[in-house]
């Protein structure tokens, strides 16, 4: 019996956040182009999803760098070391950076496929052009369905809980109007 995926190792948390990050912007942005009745482009889906990389790897790379610096620190202050930032010019301090930067981009390129691909598929599916933003609602179904299956919580809670938000912030997008 084939087991269900799940979502662990070193870069699990990159790409949730990656993941997440990218679909939600890819409805805030979009959606009132889908209600307006047009489908986006591929051009426009790739656009999206890059401006929603592009951002997301700065943010991700800065929060990320300043958590494993801040961990550095506070182990410095529990071995009663004298010298703060010491252990940020070791051979520690390197691998907090490039861990930082491995995460980063990580995330940004999940971001990208999380903007990207349920757009490009909202875009070539039949019917009304509302129906566009259900590729990047059962997106967000389906990654609450892996994270509830890899942290052992309530499936349902974790699935609604998902699609809820990309419902709300698609009407946020169509409140917006961005794209």
């Amino acid at each position: 019996m084939k087991r269900f995926p799940t979502l662990h190792g070193p870069r699990a948390f990159a790409v949730v956040v990656g993941l997440t990050d990218g679909i939600l912007n890819a409805l805030t942005l979009a959606a009132g182009h889908f209600v307006s009745g047009q489908k986006p482009t591929i051009q426009l889906s790739i656009r999206i999803a890059a401006g929603s990389a592009i951002c997301g790897v700065f943010v991700f790379f800065t929060a990320e760098y300043a958590r494993l610096r801040g961990e550095l620190l506070d182990a410095e202050r529990q071995l009663n070391l004298s010298d703060r930032g010491r252990l940020a010019t070791t051979n520690l301090g390197r691998q907090v950076r490039r861990e930082a930067v491995v995460s980063a981009f990580a995330s940004s390129v999940s971001n990208f496929l999380g903007a990207f691909f349920p757009l490009w598929f909202g875009s070539v599916i039949p019917g009304r052009t509302l129906f566009a933003l259900f590729p990047s609602v059962a997106a967000l179904g389906i990654l609450g369905a892996l994270i509830a299956r890899s942290i052992h919580a309530k499936l349902s809670l974790w699935v609604l809980a998902l699609t809820l938000s990309g419902v709300l912030f698609s009407i946020l997008g169509v409140w917006l109007h961005i794209a």
